[in-house]
C-alpha cells in the first residue's frame, strides 16, 4: 500500500519552477517514493528525519528531500532540486 503524500510550501515553490521534462521525472520520483519510502538515504546531524531519494533528469543529478510519518502512513516533500548546494539551501 502506498504512502500519501503532502508538499511543503518550500518544495511547492521550487517544483513549480521546473520545466516539463524535468517535472515528469520528480512526478516519477516521487511515486517511487510513495511506494517504498525506506528507498532514500537517512542523513545524519542536523538533518537526521530527512530521507533523500537521488536521482537523474536532463542528465543531471538530482535530490528529492523528505521525511515519513509512519503511524498515519504519509510523506512529506521537504525540497528537491539538482545536487548543488541542495543540503545548504534545506538548512537555511
Amino acid at each position: 500500500m502506498s504512502y500519501k503524500v503532502l508538499q511543503t510550501r518550500h518544495f511547492a515553490r521550487q517544483y513549480k519552477k521546473l520545466h516539463d521534462n524535468v517535472a515528469a521525472d520528480v512526478e516519477a520520483a516521487i511515486d517511487v517514493v510513495a511506494d517504498n519510502p525506506t528507498l532514500g538515504e537517512r542523513k545524519k546531524g542536523d538533518l537526521a528525519q530527512l530521507f533523500v531519494y537521488k536521482f537523474r533528469s536532463q542528465g543531471q543529478l538530482y535530490l528529492l528531500g523528505y521525511t515519513v510519518d509512519d503511524e498515519i502512513r504519509v510523506v512529506y516533500l521537504e525540497a528537491m532540486g539538482p545536487h548543488e548546494n541542495f543540503y545548504r539551501d534545506l538548512k537555511q
